[in-house]
């Protein structure tokens, strides 16, 4: 058995999450306690408390990260290591800690920069991203090519079979939604997000994170991280370095990452941090494999005791 640990991206906030596992756990509460030192306020709060800010990019990076990372030590805590590591847009920062490319508290305090520069790199209601159902990735990209003629508009996450994201400037993103419905598109779903991540629309976002990235400390992987972007392993921090700048405005090739760590020998993934998301993409991605998640105290059990199942028949 080859374990891959993946990371949950922007989205799968919600409020409330984690919450039993740091009432639970004090490996858990010392993570949270660690963010909210690093970036001066309280991060239990952001997470477990109904507010605003929860689902504000600026907020929701550092929270999303704080949770995968804690989740991660409890994990390791329970004699749970992964082989390989990935993680969706945001997630591949929960990777970098995971493999010792990133410290935990530059990462909280970089993801929270890298989420008030993606904020503010194109004005609220400016741009737009929509799920499209059903089509294949040439036909989107045709679409997106016939109504550029409004503004930007580019696939953004290829996220499984027959479920890719478009982001662009509002105009444009609807009007390649019409086409695709004519296409033969089953759904073109508007994401309620803040803005057109993963495009070129992004660059100015890119290059503040260039300068931000400048005062951080950024070290080779001690395991393989697999990206977004070129969906190959980091070798070099060079390498992640440059691919840290350019993720925020490429697209994620999520099901080709998955494909890739199969292609390395995992047949189990877990999901750490909140939601399924990425769980449910993987099933549909090839359902031969395992798929678990941890994210509260129930998924946590389940978990363990599937991975103790295992390791007694002789598959770990």
């Amino acid at each position: 058995m080859k374990i891959a640990f993946v990371y949950s991206g922007q989205g799968a906030q919600y409020s409330g999450m984690g919450q039993e596992l740091y009432d639970n756990h004090e490996i858990v509460r010392t993570l949270f306690n660690e963010a909210s030192a690093a970036l001066n306020m309280d991060v239990a709060a952001l997470c477990f408390e109904e507010n605003e800010l929860l689902n504000q990019t600026t907020y929701t990076q550092p929270a999303i990260l704080t949770l995968s990372t804690a989740i991660d030590a409890l994990l390791k805590e329970k004699g749970i290591e992964p082989e390989v590591v990935a993680g969706l847009s945001l997630g591949e920062y929960s990777a970098f800690v995971k493999a010792g490319v990133l410290d935990f508290t530059e990462a909280v305090k970089l993801v929270k920069k890298r989420g008030q520069y993606m904020t503010e790199a194109v004005p609220l209601g400016e741009g737009a991203m929509s799920a499209v159902l059903g089509l294949d990735r040439e036909t989107i990209m045709e679409a997106c090519q016939e109504a550029s003629d409004l503004g930007v508009v580019s696939p953004a996450n290829y996220n499984m079979p027959g479920q890719i994201a478009i982001a662009g400037l509002k105009e444009a993103v609807d009007k390649a939604g019409e086409i695709l419905l004519e296409k033969g598109a089953k759904r073109v779903v508007p994401l309620q997000v803040s803005g057109p991540f993963h495009t070129a629309l992004l660059q100015p976002a890119a290059e503040q994170l260039a300068e931000a990235l400048k005062e951080v400390t950024v070290n080779d992987p001690d395991l393989p991280v697999v990206s977004n972007t070129t969906t190959k392993v980091f070798t070099t921090k060079e390498e992640i370095l440059d691919t840290m700048v350019k993720q925020v405005m490429s697209p994620v090739y999520w099901e080709d990452d998955v494909r890739a760590m199969i292609d390395l020998g995992v047949d189990t993934f877990i999901e750490v941090g909140p939601g399924k998301t990425l769980s449910s993409f993987i099933k549909k991605i090839d359902k031969s494999v395992l798929t678990l998640n941890v994210e509260n105290n129930k998924t946590l059990e389940k978990t363990l005791t599937k991975l103790a199942a295992l390791k007694s028949d002789g598959h770990i």
